[in-house]
């Protein structure tokens, strides 16, 4: 109740009139966060209903927590068994004076000392992420006197958990600030974008410093290690020499190898996936229309084949594994800003995204994971898909009345 008291008594001087009125977007979010708004709708038309925009975000933060956990314990866990491959004795750092001030040895065999040694990855590009994108939404909701909205902290997380763990922290802080400000706010902030703010950064990221984003050997960071993903594997030697480098389907799926921080556990984001859409959050459609896409386009490719892009031969259960495609299609293609917004239109859009990735993947050899730039470009299309179905649904009704 304290608490409470005295924010009201502040309240006056961040409201219209107060001393500090300017401010009053930073006063909103820090009492909103804490509390639940006191504000309600007043005049009709409205609708009531117990879900609001604060719980659906915190339900979406929530459903990334299997793939936060796993994707600390696995970035530690590659990299533990990196040092033990590489016989290091000693590894420079900051991170392994924390760990040897702890006791903690470099050990793949100790989930404690894998979720440690991760941890020392995730939570600085987190804390950046939240940083340098929390200013601008801040800086943005201020000039406009607009209230700080909570789809930033889903931004952040997700850009946290689709970036490698080598990414250098200046890099992690521009990609928010380009998919903030140039993907989200330019055009009105949350709910106004048509483009995923955390895919815009990771772009951005990918073609601006392509040496930091892909390549063998920043996926583990360990310096002088250098070791392939499942995707990168597959385009050089086929689904067969996959075992060569001890990656399986069962290993796959686990997340138990190397790749972006929250994008290697198939698991962890099925487990996500129901918890989204148990609670509503998610549209089944989407998720539908994704696979179909993705699996009737990988049987097409399989039944045409190719001599010389063994690519062509990853079955749909392989593609299903690697690379960030479930993560996208849990947290990514679901998302109800950018993707399309009536019941046909989400079936089209998610299969236009399936399609996509499985096209860029395979026919692209020079860009093995195509996930990204298959939602970005659908995000595109999405009103376009809305405006042909709502278009189709009068005419059919005309017809039916005429």
């Amino acid at each position: 109740m304290g608490l409470r008291s005295g924010l009201d008594k502040l309240a006056p001087h961040f409201e219209k009139g107060g001393k500090y009125e300017k401010f009053y977007a930073i006063y909103e979010m820090v009492d909103t966060f804490l509390y639940t708004p006191k504000t309600v709708t007043k005049a009709a038309p409205h609708a009531r209903d117990h879900m609001d925009l604060k719980r659906v975000m915190t339900y979406v933060v929530l459903a990334t927590v299997p793939c936060i956990l796993m994707g600390m314990y696995n970035t530690g866990y590659q990299a533990n068994s990196a040092i033990a491959a590489m016989g290091m004795s000693e590894v420079p750092g900051w991170r392994a004076a924390i760990l040897s001030g702890l006791g903690i040895g470099f050990n793949a065999e100790s989930i404690f000392a894998n979720m440690v040694h991760g941890a020392l990855y995730f939570f600085p590009i987190y804390i950046v992420t939240l940083a340098v994108g929390g200013f601008f939404e801040v800086l943005f909701a201020t000039i406009r006197g607009h209230e700080v909205n909570e789809g930033f902290l889903v931004s952040s997380m997700l850009y946290s958990l689709i970036l490698p763990a080598s990414t250098p922290l200046w890099q992690v802080g521009l990609g928010i600030a380009f998919g903030v400000v140039l993907g989200k706010e330019v055009f009105g902030g949350t709910g106004k974008n048509f483009l995923n703010p955390a895919l815009t950064g990771r772009a951005f990221l990918y073609f601006a410093y392509p040496a930091s984003m892909s390549g063998d050997s920043v996926w583990t960071p360990v310096d002088g290690f250098s070791g392939a993903t499942a995707l990168g594997v597959t385009a050089a030697e086929g689904v067969a020499g996959l075992a060569d480098h001890g990656i399986t389907w069962t290993s796959s799926f686990l997340g138990t190898i190397q790749g972006s921080f929250g994008e290697t556990s198939v698991l962890a984001a099925a487990i996500g996936m129901v918890f989204l859409v148990y609670t509503g959050i998610a549209n089944y459609r989407l998720i539908v229309g994704c696979l179909a896409g993705m699996i009737g386009f990988t049987l097409l490719l399989n039944t045409v084949g190719s001599d010389t892009n063994p690519m062509f031969a990853m079955p749909w259960y392989w593609h299903l594994v690697t690379g960030g495609f479930m993560f996208g299609l849990v947290f990514m293609v679901t998302e109800p800003v950018t993707a399309a917004m009536t019941n046909p239109g989400r079936y089209i859009y998610g299969a236009l995204i399936g399609a996509m990735c499985i096209l860029i993947r395979v026919i692209n050899p020079a860009f093995p994971e195509g996930m990204m730039l298959a939602i970005l470009f659908a995000n595109i299309f999405a009103p376009l898909i809305d405006y042909y179905v709502v278009k189709a649904n009068i005419t059919r009704r005309v017809k039916r009345h005429a």
